[in-house]
Parts: structure tokens; sequence; C-alpha cells
């Protein structure tokens, strides 16, 4: 039996947008849990994507983080519907969603923005495309 309820890339790519919030606002884990009536561990689930918000919980967040729902989804795009058929570029198939949901991919992501140097991010971008193609 399939389990329709597990978490996806999409819920992945809500936790990130959740945390971004968050955090542009100041507002710890635990502080977010208590407005809420949760644990901390459950905040946490949510930001990487572990557990699936809800829609009464997502429109409880919208309220307390200030933002319309529509923020936890910029930059998702749709998939088409059964029926309609589509090429995908390669560009296409990598979508932001699935590329949050790699392993570590939000700590090197947090990581990369805090760097100051334009050239410090040109190198590690090279450092990064020589390991890949190491594979």
């Amino acid at each position: 039996m399939t389990n329709h309820r597990r978490s996806t890339s999409v819920d992945a790519y809500v936790g990130c947008r959740l945390k971004q919030r968050r955090e542009d606002l100041g507002i710890s884990q635990e502080r977010l849990a208590e407005l809420l009536g949760l644990s901390f561990q459950q905040v946490q689930k949510y930001e990487r994507g572990m557990n699936r918000i809800g829609a009464s919980r997502l429109f409880q967040l919208c309220g307390l983080l200030g933002v319309e729902p529509s923020f936890f989804f910029d930059g998702l795009t749709l998939a088409l519907g059964p029926g309609v058929a589509e090429l995908p570029n390669e560009a296409e198939t990598l979508s932001t969603a699935s590329l949050l949901s790699a392993p570590g991919a939000l700590e090197l992501l947090a990581d990369y923005a805090r760097l100051k140097s334009s050239a410090q991010r040109k190198k590690v971008i090279e450092l990064i495309r020589i390991l890949a193609d190491d594979d």
C-alpha cells in the first residue's frame, strides 16, 4: 500500500520558506512553536520538510508571519496536468524544490549567502562544479 501522506520536495520548499521568513523576523523555533501550540521539534520537522504543513496550519502561519499563502510557494512551477505533454529541458527537471530537498542544501545555501565577496562566491561555485564532475 502506498503512503500518500509522505512529505515531498514541495514540502521541503515550503519548509525552507518558513525557516527563511522566521529567521528574517528574528523569531526562534521555540517562540514560533509556542505561538502555534506545538513543540519546537515539530517546527523543525516542518522547516526540514520532514512533515507536511496542513492548510489550516499554513493559514495560521501566514497570520503569525505576516505573509500571504503564496509566499510559501513563490518560485515553484506547476506540473502539467495529465494528458499534457511537454519535453522538459535540463533546468526544469532540477526544480528549486528538488534542489532544496537535497541533503545539506539548506545549510550550503545559508553559508553561501553569508559570503560577502563575489570572488569568494565564484570560487565556491567553481569548487562545487569540480567536485560534482569527479563523480
